[in-house]
């Protein structure tokens, strides 16, 4: 397997592995998981991709989620990312589809919002537009690592509150439903987690945090998006441009990403699997420590 380095110090494109090598070979595995550890967004080209191989390869890496409640895949293993309705036709662009799209044009971290957060998400490529709809990343490894050590120490042993609802509210009031408002209560995590492997710190905000803890809710969300803006600054950033047969995975505990526009009138259909930072033993990929600070 051959490794070529992408981004500005993170990313990188694997050669020669599939995802039916790593489904199948503990040695194929525990390459690309060192990989993963190591350059936190993986990008494998020209994969014969199925659900069937995508969830394979997923299950390597951990538990998948169950997708939620009001999502296209819900009750199943995979999210479905579509503006294409039941007909075949794009829906128009004020559809709740084509909105749901918008709200993930801004920096997250997938399942932030949730009482188990996600280690990985790994994301293929069925239909991509003629142009535009890249995705885009950021290193909140890289961003930690920038800051100086007094601001280090104090994020170290700070908390930020997450809701899903916040982040869909910037798009839309209604863009939650009132099932997922139920289904998915505000989680508080701590804003720096460190990698079991390597010990590298990285920052965990993005646009589900909305509040940290002890601090005045303006104060909080500002200190919440100033990192954020500077993770994400000009020329720290990777754009993925999807081509077909693409399969991107990265780590939600040391990025942010966020989809880039495309024409409205033009198809995007892309398959997400989501693993659940738990490993197949009980174990936290994000401790110490890895459960809320508060409730």
């Amino acid at each position: 397997m051959d490794i070529i380095p992408l981004g500005p110090g993170f990313g990188a494109e694997l050669r020669g592995v599939t995802l039916a090598d790593v489904a199948s070979s503990d040695e194929a595995y525990a390459a690309v998981r060192a990989a993963f550890e190591e350059h936190s967004v993986l990008v494998l080209r020209d994969q014969d991709v199925t659900d069937e191989v995508q969830l394979a390869f997923s299950r390597r890496f951990g538990p998948p989620e169950v997708t939620k409640v009001g999502s296209q895949g819900t009750g199943s293993h995979f999210v479905i990312l579509s503006t294409i309705g039941p007909d075949g036709k794009v829906v128009p662009s004020d559809h709740r589809m084509q909105m749901r799209a918008r709200a993930n044009q801004l920096w997250h971290t997938d399942s932030s919002f949730k009482r188990v957060p996600a280690l990985t998400s790994i994301l293929s490529a069925r239909v991509i537009p003629d142009q535009g709809g890249e995705t885009e990343f950021a290193s909140t490894r890289l961003a930690f690592e920038r800051l100086d050590p007094e601001m280090r120490h104090r994020l170290e042993n700070s908390f930020a509150w997450h809701d899903y609802a916040h982040s869909r509210g910037k798009i839309a009031a209604d863009l939650a439903s009132p099932e997922e408002r139920a289904a998915l209560p505000p989680q508080c995590w701590r804003m720096v987690w460190r990698n079991p492997v390597n010990g590298r710190g990285a920052l965990y905000l993005a646009s589900h945090a909305y509040a940290v803890e002890g601090m005045e809710p303006a104060a909080g969300l500002k200190l919440i998006e100033d990192l954020a803006a500077m993770a994400t600054a000009p020329g720290t950033t990777y754009l993925h441009a999807w081509r077909k047969g693409d399969v991107v995975m990265w780590d939600n505990r040391a990025t942010m990403h966020r989809g880039r526009p495309w024409p409205s009138h033009e198809a995007r259909l892309m398959v997400r699997t989501t693993i659940s930072a738990i490993e197949a033993d009980g174990v936290g990929t994000m401790r110490p420590p890895f459960w809320q600070a508060a409730e």
